[in-house]
């Protein structure tokens, strides 16, 4: 069979035997969009995208649950919990009663356990047919007794956000879920528990400010609104029209606040991946699936024996367009890398990209500079010069590593972090000691690669690990030779004497203590050695993985100190 990693078809899961009643037959459903009718069968079979349009419809909690469970799974709780009129509000019964109705849920969340692949889960759906999905009581305390019974039994928790906001019905008591339903993840994040949050149209308001952004990976429909205040409020307070697009998912993705924007199709392959890749952390072995029968260790041996270039000669080689990238390794090391985007605050910085991969089934998480090979991929990635935003987001990813036991493998290759007027205003010399601070405190093994050029504290931000790698030519530096000229000698025209006095070579820095292991490039890495380079590197990282097997958290910290007090 086929591993679900490298799958990707559309979901074609069946009502029949799913534990949940659906009648499809005489259901009508009309696009918002171009207003053409379907039968509810037709709807479902298209995932409840409009195929005249591609307008994302809205999608009931059954029908929600039968396209991502696996058939017959899905036990529903706390049905108990059901509508309520606490302050008594005129023609509150009323509404109730209709979107009871036109639901057919008793509220406008579902909650219950289920599995997808296999995978055991909680499960929740906001239903936008049930008043907006509207935050009252009953739903904030299906969602807070959700996550303590999965606490209880140690399971993650999976949850379609769809909201308009508050329920003005409940007034102030509606306010109050938004701080039991947040104290409630606390609880289940502290017992090291996964929780994936899924953003669909529209999340607004106060379910925005809680539960539906407090997940360890948030990911969101295309086309779904996603904001705080509703676009008519905030034009009304600042008193202009807003941009196109503005609170779109693929807004919110580029202000680094959701990790992935994913189609309908896609969704149950990717809850998948998740589950698979945020197993409940027992005690250290981080080569549960690794298999090591492939060993190899002749790095010493493959090192160059031709003419050995100059410092100021691999200068020029790390700085070529030709050189491969932390992309062109990661794609052949490792299986099914998935890139989570931004740092929750700002922006989602493509200098310094992180993300979730397999190496030989073992999940792993990956940070890297890329700095692009055309111009204008260099521009787009800022020629690999990451801003405080790119940083942040990979304290994040580390934290979140740690916190479900996952081993952390960088690639550095940039000359720098970002100088300008921005990444000051945000805190770049800030986010870069906290990176450092992260990551010399993490308690999972941690491996760095610098794969081209380290350039000062931009790269060491992303270096501080148990051990560093160089490959063969690459660079490692307090700042550019032309730098170091410039302030030594008032001039750059002295950078290539430079960089002879500064021990930038892996060479040097192996003879300095500096650096643990150099890696062949067989004449230079490009697209031409690249196949070369892989599996020595791939069988390296296994090995470093071998030696942090069963060693514990205070240990990998401890080792990990004890290398920087060599310096």
């Amino acid at each position: 069979m086929t591993p679900f990693w490298k799958r990707n078809r559309r979901i074609a899961a069946s009502a029949a035997g799913s534990g949940i009643r659906m009648d499809l037959d005489h259901k009508k459903v009309i696009c918002p969009k171009c207003k053409k009718e379907y039968t509810g069968k037709q709807a479902y079979d298209n995932l409840y995208i409009c195929p005249d349009c591609g307008k994302y419809m809205p999608i009931g909690a059954r029908e929600r649950l039968v396209m991502v469970l696996d058939d017959g799974t899905f036990e529903p709780w706390f049905e108990e919990v059901s509508i309520c009129d606490p302050l008594k509000t005129p023609g509150y019964p009323e509404k109730l009663a209709a979107a009871q109705a036109k639901s057919g849920n008793t509220e406008a969340v579902t909650v219950g356990f289920g599995k997808i692949g296999g995978h055991e889960t909680v499960v929740g759906v906001c239903d936008p047919n049930f008043m907006i999905g509207s935050m009252g009581q009953a739903m904030g305390e299906r969602i807070t007794r959700a996550f303590e019974r999965a606490a209880e039994r140690r399971l993650p928790v999976i949850l379609f956000c769809c909201s308009g906001g508050a329920r003005m019905q409940e007034a102030i008591l509606s306010l109050m879920q938004m701080e039991k339903t947040a104290a409630a993840i606390k609880r289940h994040s502290d017992a090291g528990l996964f929780y994936c949050s899924v953003l669909t149209d529209p999340t607004m308001g106060g379910v925005t400010a809680s539960f539906a952004t407090l997940g360890d990976v948030i990911l969101a429909e295309p086309q779904a609104r996603i904001g705080f205040a509703g676009p008519r409020v905030i034009e009304q307070t600042i008193g202009h029209k807003l941009p196109a697009g503005f609170q779109t998912a693929q807004f919110q993705l580029e202000h680094g606040m959701v990790d992935r924007i994913v189609e309908r199709h896609n969704l149950k392959n990717m809850l998948h991946y998740l589950l698979y890749t945020h197993p409940l952390k027992h005690a250290p072995h981080y080569l549960r699936y690794t298999r090591l029968d492939h060993h190899l260790d002749h790095d010493s041996e493959e090192l160059s024996h031709h003419h050995e270039k100059t410092p100021w000669e691999k200068v020029k080689m790390v700085r070529s367009g030709s050189r491969a990238t932390a992309m062109d390794y990661i794609e052949r090391i490792f299986q099914d890398f998935r890139e989570l985007h931004g740092d929750r605050c700002f922006g989602d910085d493509h200098a310094l990209i992180g993300g979730l991969a397999l190496l030989n089934g073992q999940p792993v998480t990956v940070l890297a500079n890329l700095r692009g090979k055309t111009m204008q991929e260099r521009v787009y990635r800022n020629f690999g010069m990451p801003k405080p935003e790119g940083y942040r987001k990979a304290i994040r990813l580390m934290k979140q590593a740690e916190k479900f036991g996952r081993p952390v493998i960088t690639f550095i290759n940039t000359s720098g972090a970002f100088c300008g007027i921005d990444a000051e205003e945000r805190g770049q010399g800030t986010a870069i000691a906290e990176s450092i601070m992260t990551m010399a405190g993490l308690k999972v093994p941690t491996l760095c690669i610098l794969v081209g050029e380290g350039g000062s504290g931009g790269a060491l931000a992303i270096a501080a690990g148990n051990e560093v790698w160089m490959l063969e030519h690459s660079t490692y530096a307090i700042l550019s030779p032309e730098g170091y000229s410039a302030i030594l000698w008032k001039t750059e025209g002295r950078a290539e004497e430079a960089a002879k006095i500064m021990k930038l070579t892996a060479q040097d820095l192996a003879e300095l203590n500096i650096i643990e292991r150099i890696i062949p490039e067989f004449g230079g890495a490009t697209a031409e050695t690249v196949g070369r380079i892989v599996p020595i590197m791939h069988s390296a990282i296994l090995d470093f993985l071998k030696r942090y097997d069963h060693m514990s958290p205070e240990d990998i910290v401890q080792d990990r100190y004890a290398r920087f007090r060599k310096f």
